[in-house]
């Protein structure tokens, strides 16, 4: 619990708390993808590529730009941390914070995942889940967060006062980025970025403000699909916790593997090109 407070509450402490918020980013200038163009081709996708994702690891995949991705739950609940890249470009990298600024916690169909500064365009657009039936539930959970930031080796030290754990997902997103790429694992390590927690139950808690999770209602047969608005290159990660119902760190956690599943279209939507890097130029003034 936070501790109580210790200063006395101005005279007008109730008016300056009931001020009505403002949302930070009004998006009705953002550019809205065209879903309904994307779920029309949903209907003609030829399955061109399967990876087997297995428990506490992680692997990587290449996307083209205009395919459909979908990370697949196979055997049991499991949960999955998403990074991307732009393929060839490692310094554009999914931008979890400006993402979820823009579309809010917990992403779905029709939010897009966005890439780092100076880039700043949408790297995939999301065109279907299985589980948006969900919502918001009683505790203010959701699935597919972009406010955690991926259970790692630092803050498991930290929080046990000592020793590591190397099946957390930010050292296996490493350990398969450094794989695939040839980069030394130290290299590879900083461009492991925050992630969009596939499936994951997460929210706030209403007392303390603390980030909680919850076991994740996704079930084998479920889906998050994507369509890849650039060449992509995808890094997942299954996470030890399985479906993160007590720990996100854990040797004995029921863990299933996760697939990804890459589709080829037979077109694109009308009108549709790869976005091209942000305007701005850079100046900063200067």
């Amino acid at each position: 619990m936070k501790p109580a407070p210790l200063c006395t509450p101005p005279a007008d402490a109730e008016q300056r708390k009931s001020v009505s918020p403002v949302i930070c980013y009004p998006v009705a200038t953002l550019p809205i993808p065209d879903i309904e163009g994307y779920r029309a081709l949903r209907e003609g996708l030829e399955l061109v590529e399967t990876i087997r994702i297995e428990p506490r690891e992680a692997g990587c995949f290449r996307v083209q730009a205009g395919s459909f991705f979908r990370i697949v739950s196979t055997e049991g609940p499991q949960v999955g941390d998403l990074n991307l890249f732009a393929d060839g470009n490692l310094d554009e990298r999914f931008y979890s914070g400006k993402t979820r600024a823009l579309h809010g916690t917990h992403v779905g169909r029709g939010d897009r995942l966005w890439s780092s500064f100076p880039y700043l365009r949408p790297m995939a657009t999301i065109t279907h889940d299985t589980l948006d039936w969900y919502g918001f539930d009683e505790f203010g959970g959701a699935v597919h967060d972009v406010i955690g930031t991926r259970c790692d080796p630092y803050t498991h030290a930290l929080l046990s006062g000592g020793g590591a754990y190397h099946h957390c997902c930010h050292s296996n997103l490493t350990r398969a980025l450094a794989q695939f790429t040839g980069l030394r694992p130290e290299l590879a390590e900083g461009h492991v970025h925050d992630v969009l927690n596939v499936f994951m139950c997460t929210g706030f808690t209403r007392d303390t403000g603390q980030y909680f999770m919850k076991a994740s209602p996704v079930r084998p047969g479920d889906y998050l699909e994507f369509f890849a608005e650039i060449d992509l290159l995808g890094c997942l990660s299954a996470c030890p916790g399985g479906d993160c119902s007590n720990s996100h760190s854990s040797d004995v956690a029921a863990c299933y593997p996760l697939l990804v599943e890459i589709y080829r279209p037979t077109g694109n939507p009308v009108g549709w090109k790869p976005p091209t890097r942000n305007p701005c130029d850079r100046s900063h003034g200067l």
